[in-house]
């Protein structure tokens, strides 16, 4: 592949410099991939070139780049206000977001907390689930259960109840958690949607339950379809098997919906599109349209009730927790512009309607070399991909490198590609796409 050495002016200095994130760093730094300005459903790269963008950034901007409402919101918000303590004080804003977030939500999510980003939603509802019982004189009520493939952010708590191998490995001992298997079965490869088999792996927290007794379970995290791992969408009934099963033993459901609310699924969140209600709900990354970092959790109102019933003076904090950017008036900003933007153009509805024929698109490389499983669901999709020999994360790391090079973002991880469609994308484009993704796996050897 051609080596591109136009790196916009920076120095080897300044890109020896900063450490970069969930990235092979001197791999990078020989032959950077710098994109610098993004419009529409397109990045640009440091040659000029444009990239489509086949994951709306980080699962992030379905609504597209450079959307000029938020841009307009973002600049008259700086003008006005630009920070506002969020401890023992407000601003209009967040109250005014926290508000049109519960009208996004399934009946009973209503108490919305802020946070600055998806791991520290994450942190947040597990924190929040453990004082909630000790609030409710059941302290012993600690214990965390997980997902094996489940992705919960990268915070210490985030990790131990994720159950993806290599963000756990090499940090050592975590929070103390279980895992539950997760939901990839060989009978369901290349299944379009909702697998039909699979439900019953929910009851191994049944069987988790009888180890370790409810008295000791506070809660039980999901991703309603797993998106890092390699977008695993739920078999037919399992969430509602596992949302019985936590109601029966008196144990809080939290659904991670850091990729999946707002849009993603071709509904406002999967919680709603699956038809399951969880007791907390995480989310962040479409809130804003990627624009500025923020994250929130949505409780439901018992959860809160509790809190304020159990506060002590009512001068006194209910919960100590918080973060300096908890509810940033900036990102009030952009989230309620994004939200309009949303609903404006109504693009949850045009997710909805896209899905379908994404999914036929994306399922025609069934019986392409290397492509081992396809899953999709909504404007998300992942195929998995044979290993090389000894090394099961290198083809997926080849394609996506073809892929940019003939002009599409696509995300490699593990042995996976992952496709997050811009809601705004056009049929022409998704054709693109997947006729690229098509070409380079051919390409390989």
């Amino acid at each position: 592949m051609t080596a591109h050495s136009n790196t916009c002016g920076l120095s080897q200095a300044q890109l020896d410099a900063h450490w970069m994130p969930f990235t092979g760093n001197r791999n990078f730094k020989r032959d950077p991939r710098i994109i610098v300005s993004a419009d529409g459903n397109y990045y640009t790269d440091a040659d000029g070139r444009k990239v489509f963008d086949g994951l709306s950034g980080l699962w992030t901007c379905g609504a597209g780049h450079n959307q000029k409402r938020i841009n307009e919101a973002v600049s008259k918000q700086l003008s006005l206000l630009d920070y506002c303590p969020a401890f023992q004080f407000g601003h209009p804003k967040s109250f005014e977001l926290a508000h049109r977030i519960s009208e996004l939500m399934p009946e009973g999510l209503n108490r919305v907390f802020f946070t600055g980003s998806g791991s520290e939603s994450v942190e947040t509802a597990l924190k929040i689930a453990r004082a909630y019982w000790r609030k409710q004189g059941q302290a012993g009520k600690t214990r965390l259960i997980g997902r094996s493939k489940g992705y919960h952010g990268v915070n210490f708590g985030g990790i131990s109840v994720g159950g993806i191998s290599p963000n756990r490995a090499l940090y050592g001992q975590g929070i103390d958690a279980i895992h539950l298997p997760h939901t990839m079965l060989p009978e369901n490869t290349f299944t379009q949607g909702m697998p039909e088999t699979g439900a019953h792996l929910a009851d191994d927290l049944e069987a988790q339950i009888a180890i370790h007794d409810a008295s000791n379970i506070a809660a039980v995290i999901v991703e309603p379809l797993a998106g890092s791992a390699g977008v695993i969408p739920p078999p037919k009934g399992y969430l509602a098997r596992l949302r019985e099963i936590c109601t029966k033993h008196n144990i809080l459901l939290i659904f991670d919906e850091v990729i999946t609310a707002f849009g993603r699924m071709g509904s406002n969140t999967g919680a709603e599109e699956f038809g399951v209600v969880p007791d907390i709900m995480t989310t962040a990354k479409q809130l804003t349209n990627g624009v500025i970092p923020m994250g929130a959790v949505i409780a439901k109102q018992e959860i809160y009730d509790t809190f304020m019933a159990e506060g002590g003076p009512d001068y006194m904090l209910e919960l100590p927790h918080g973060y300096t950017y908890s509810a940033h008036p900036v990102a009030c900003a952009a989230a309620l512009a994004s939200l309009d933007v949303l609903a404006q153009d109504k693009l949850v509805e045009r997710v909805k309607t896209m899905a379908p024929q994404f999914q036929e698109m994306v399922h025609s490389l069934k019986g392409t070399q290397y492509v081992a499983d396809i899953r999709n669901y909504g404007l998300a999709a992942g195929l998995t991909i044979e290993s090389a020999p000894g090394e099961p994360a290198l083809r997926p790391y080849q394609i996506a490198m073809k892929c940019w090079q003939k002009g599409f973002y696509v995300r490699y991880g593990g042995d996976t590609i992952q496709l997050g469609l811009p809601f705004t994308a056009e049929l022409s484009e998704i054709d693109s796409l997947i006729n690229a993704l098509a070409e380079s796996i051919n390409e390989l050897d």
